[in-house]
């Protein structure tokens, strides 16, 4: 077996927040069983000694939601002990955890510190923007705990990246977005284009994201990021950095960019395993790892034939002139189309994204070349 990855909701889809946008409450509210309450001690025991036993080299594990910090301290002490014992195989662990924030103290914070987790903190931009649509259950003012979050990830050594949501107004705002992010000393980012509920039109909410604004967006953000590249002083950001990979002949790591679905193991709280995030739905359900090993939940994949169907890009897609590096985009934006394997929703936005800044994609790979070869 390769390196494993496993993505586990350890708390469905509960959370002490509701964002207007959330993605995972739509598709949990279109589920028989909309939440699967709280992963059992026995069912995180079997989730990890079924995948790590038969993972090689890597493992990597992530918990996200909902919001996994529900679940309480002693759930994720659980986890690493877990991963002691049945890493049998000695592969190099890799830990990650998204979360709002909420809930985080110095307890949770020294233990990210002590067992190296890769935190991913949600924040929306300004505060304005970001309490636009983050809500905290009891009323409060969800940017104020993201940034205390992010205060205690700083004194105690906690690595963590910021997690932006691109809906309309952050879109719409990400200059002055950047230029905050920026003298915060916040150095990885990584922007989500926010989705419509499945199965309606797109474009039709208040925080919808729009094709054409998507596009100005990316080039606003670009040319913020490019001139601090020149300067040496840019910060990661992971959309444009697959870019300029494509551009140096590296295979980008996120499957967006890769136009094919990637194999991943989304595990809901019951121990359920669905393919991606996006489709953790009934008819996507690929068996139980209380149940199943994985070479049966492989197998299922296979049967549904889910990423090959992802391979499916019309001519005119594989004709354009930026197919090499838009390679279509996200499954679950060409699906949206009336045609099911039809182009991208947002196919305007990154046309106008290369038209614009294609010549200035092609300097930063030159720079990052010359800067590898010393």
């Amino acid at each position: 077996m390769p390196a494993i990855g496993v993505l586990i909701k350890p708390a469905s889809g509960a959370c002490n927040m509701h964002c207007d946008y959330c993605f995972y409450c739509d598709e949990a509210a279109k589920r028989t069983i909309a939440s699967y309450g709280m992963m059992s001690q026995r069912t995180l025991k079997n989730v990890i000694k079924r995948t790590l036993l038969r993972a090689e080299g890597m493992y990597s594990l992530a918990f996200q939601g909902g919001e996994p910090t529900l679940c309480g301290l002693a759930f994720f002490e659980d986890v690493i002990r877990f991963i002691k014992q049945y890493n049998q195989n000695h592969c190099r662990i890799q830990l990650a955890l998204q979360t709002n924030g909420y809930g985080i103290n110095r307890e949770w914070a020294e233990f990210f510190a002590k067992n190296n987790f890769l935190l991913g903190i949600s924040v929306d931009g300004t505060e304005e923007i970001h309490n636009c649509y983050r809500h905290g259950n009891n009323g409060g003012n969800s940017y104020e705990h993201a940034m205390n979050a992010i205060r205690l990830f700083e004194e105690c050594g906690v690595e963590y990246n910021i997690l932006t949501v691109v809906h309309r107004r952050t879109a719409e705002n990400i200059k002055e977005i950047y230029k905050e992010y920026r003298a915060r000393g916040w150095n990885y980012m990584q922007f989500i284009t926010c989705l419509d509920p499945l199965g309606e039109p797109r474009g039709q909410k208040e925080y919808s994201l729009l094709p054409e604004t998507y596009g100005q967006f990316l080039i606003d953000l670009f040319d913020l990021w490019f001139e601090d590249l020149k300067n040496n002083d840019a910060p990661f950001i992971r959309q444009f950095e697959n870019y300029v990979g494509i551009l140096l002949g590296y295979e980008p790591e996120s499957c967006e960019q890769r136009g094919i679905c990637d194999i991943q193991n989304v595990v809901e709280a019951d121990g359920s395993v669905y393919p991606c995030d996006f489709y953790v739905l009934d008819e996507f359900c690929l068996g139980n790892l209380n149940e199943d090993l994985l070479p049966a939940i492989y197998e299922r994949r296979g049967k549904i034939g889910y990423v090959e169907r992802s391979r499916n890009h019309p001519a005119e897609c594989k004709s354009c002139p930026y197919f090499m590096l838009c390679r279509g985009g996200c499954y679950r934006s060409r699906m949206t189309a009336p045609d099911p394997d039809g182009l991208n929703y947002f196919c305007p936005g990154y046309k106008m994204f290369f038209d614009s800044c294609g010549e200035k994609l092609r300097q930063a790979a030159e720079i990052y070349r010359k800067r590898m070869q010393h």
